[in-house]
């Protein structure tokens, strides 16, 4: 299942942001490192299911596993601590959190999009602080500290190049395997780089671990509490590729879903009351005030967010496999039970994989449910595909 990791400095909303989109307990309050240890939880993307505008059995509108049309699929959510400048020369809480992101395939960053705490996450006045600066800040500590790890080798990494003929890219992939790195990625960052890696000065590894950085763990800034942030900020923090959140608003909103007074599904760009007399003055003034903090930001910016991490920096698509390509059912008659997120350029053999190793090794061949045909096993799949898989297997 993909992880997503929530990082940033402390106090910039990264608990209220996982508490959001998982509503699992997390401590909720205003002061540096509230978060000790990891928070782990269970998030949803959204996605159109394809159930709707098929023939399905019995005449059935959706296949009881959305929502409306809309499915939600589940990805793992952890919530690191926060990082101070220096974390990776052991500042604040120090490497040892740097190292819960190992975990994570991409990261949001979290940044306090209203100025209101400072570099270390202390409460300022809002406004006094500049988002901005903070952008560029984690992906510095993280860079640092995958370079710390690649010099701590990097003398013995050169010898055994030079005296035993070993692969350099090789070795360094191996030295960083617990970040997921190959060495196809240490040779695409020599080529994004330009860097002689048999000469190279610190300030080239250091570019070097910044662009090998960026392929193994992709990141995304949000600029959450931006309903407190003036427009002229997030227009900014926009033109930097920074969307705003407002983390608090998404979880009032989801508590008020549970609670039967609105209608709302995650990533709903507004929401409905189930009954306004039933709502008290303040329940009241606080939805409309969230209402217009959704007009003016086009909705919390959270479920926005994990989507955009996934389908656009992880560049994942949403296929469904069936055992009945006639009636899109497993092999329990559930219609369309399963949803797996695959990298772009999937093939139906890939896919029969990730079923399972069995289904893959008997893999016969594929067919595409909507149009009845085979398809090869080297086509590459599609977002919402449908597809039943032969395999030899049982």
């Amino acid at each position: 299942m993909i992880t997503l990791a929530l990082a940033g400095k402390p106090n910039c909303g990264k608990s209220t942001f996982f508490k959001a989109a998982t509503l699992a307990d997390a401590e909720i309050a205003n002061y540096p490192f509230t978060t000790i240890d990891a928070n782990h939880g269970v998030a949803y993307l959204r996605a159109p299911c394809p159930c709707t505008g098929l023939d399905l059995p019995g005449g059935a509108a959706t296949c009881g596993h959305c929502t409306d049309g809309v499915r939600f699929i589940p990805i793992n959510l952890i919530d690191v601590a926060g990082l101070v400048p220096d974390a990776h020369l052991g500042r604040g809480l120090g490497n040892q959190f740097l190292d819960h992101l190992r975990q994570a395939d991409a990261i949001i960053h979290v940044v306090d999009g209203s100025g209101a705490t400072d570099a270390e996450g202390n409460p300022v006045g809002p406004g006094e602080h500049d988002p901005q600066e903070d952008i560029a800040f984690l992906p510095y500590e993280m860079t640092m500290w995958v370079y710390g790890i690649l010099d701590k080798h990097w003398a013995k990494l050169m010898r055994q190049s030079v005296q035993r003929g070993f692969s350099l890219h090789a070795a360094i992939a191996e030295v960083l395997a617990g970040l997921s790195i190959t060495s196809e990625d240490v040779a695409a960052a020599v080529r994004e780089t330009g860097v002689d890696l048999g000469h190279a000065d610190e300030a080239a590894l250091v570019s070097f671990c910044g662009a090998l950085l960026a392929r193994a763990k992709p990141m995304l800034a949000v600029a959450n509490k931006a309903d407190l942030a003036p427009d002229a900020l997030l227009a900014r923090l926009a033109e930097h590729g920074v969307p705003p959140a407002t983390a608090a608003g998404e979880l009032a909103l989801r508590n008020a879903a549970r609670a039967d007074l609105i209608t709302y599904l995650p990533g709903d760009e507004s929401f409905a009351v189930v009954d306004p007399a039933a709502l008290s003055k303040a329940q009241a003034a606080g939805l409309e005030a969230l209402r217009g903090a959704m007009t003016r930001l086009g909705g919390t910016g959270v479920q926005a967010a994990l989507n955009r991490a996934v389908f656009e920096l992880l560049t994942r698509i949403v296929v469904y496999p069936v055992e009945d390509e006639t009636h899109f059912m497993d092999g329990r008659g559930r219609v369309l039970p399963d949803a797996f997120l695959m990298p772009t350029g999937a093939t139906a053999r890939e896919l029969a994989f990730a079923v399972h190793t069995d289904i893959g090794k008997g893999f016969l061949y594929a067919v595409d449910a909507r149009t009845r045909m085979r398809i090869r096993d080297t086509q590459p799949l599609k977002n919402g595909d449908i597809i039943r898989i032969v395999s030899a297997a049982k």
